[in-house]
């Protein structure tokens, strides 16, 4: 009885949320604005951008549950400096794997993933949530909020390589169905910095015309 319990605490309404909520209307780039910097600088290819959400997904995952299981411990002056060693720590395992299995990923983004470090919804969700909450809530805290952050990179990412390079995950899929054969040029414009923040754009504006109450907040 007491593990169905335990069971069902561990996946309540509450915890369910914790993954959910900020997939749709507390993303944290669409909603709370944050970790813009690699929307624009990863997202020309679709490769880069999910191998970057997965990095982002390790180290916020991970990184939640120490600095929870750490909370009671870390003095408060030197909070901070704790979380950056953390997210140093686990960043250079991330970077490490990326050389020593997918090097030419590891090429791609190059000094992106060691500004993961720098990233402002890991240091943000350290301190609003890991740091005041048990481990597991903060392990589906930090799992939904890089799912969130990871899902408008792929798509910022899918648009960018499709109408800027033609292709996708490097299969030329224009090619395929004719379309240059009909004239069609690949637009230069959507491979470049601007695009990335013009494509954001526009999913915040679907996404808060499908929620009202975004706007009001």
């Amino acid at each position: 009885m007491s593990e169905q319990v335990q069971k069902e605490s561990m996946f309540s309404a509450k915890n369910i949320k914790l993954l959910t909520d900020p997939i749709g209307k507390d993303n944290p780039i669409t909603v709370q604005v944050l970790g813009i910097c690699s929307a624009l600088a990863v997202t020309a290819k679709l490769e880069p951008a999910i191998v970057m959400s997965i990095s982002v997904m390790f180290v916020l995952g991970m990184g939640n549950v120490i600095i929870s299981l750490l909370r009671n411990s870390i003095p408060q002056r030197i909070r901070i400096i704790v979380q950056l060693v953390v997210i140093a720590a686990l960043v250079i395992i991330v970077d490490q794997i990326l050389k020593a299995y997918a090097y030419q990923v590891s090429k791609q983004l190059s000094v992106f993933v060691g500004l993961i470090i720098t990233n402002c919804i890991i240091m943000g969700r350290f301190e609003a949530f890991s740091m005041a909450n048990k481990p597991w809530p903060s392990f589906l805290d930090g799992i939904g909020n890089s799912i969130g952050y990871g899902l408008i990179l792929v798509i910022v990412a899918f648009f960018r390589e499709l109408f800027g390079s033609g292709t996708i995950l490097g299969w030329e899929v224009f090619k395929s169905i004719g379309l240059y054969e009909i004239g069609y040029v690949n637009n230069g414009f959507m491979i470049l910095p601007p695009m990335a923040l013009i494509v954001v754009g526009i999913i915040i504006w679907v996404q808060r015309s499908k929620n009202p109450d975004l706007i009001k907040d």
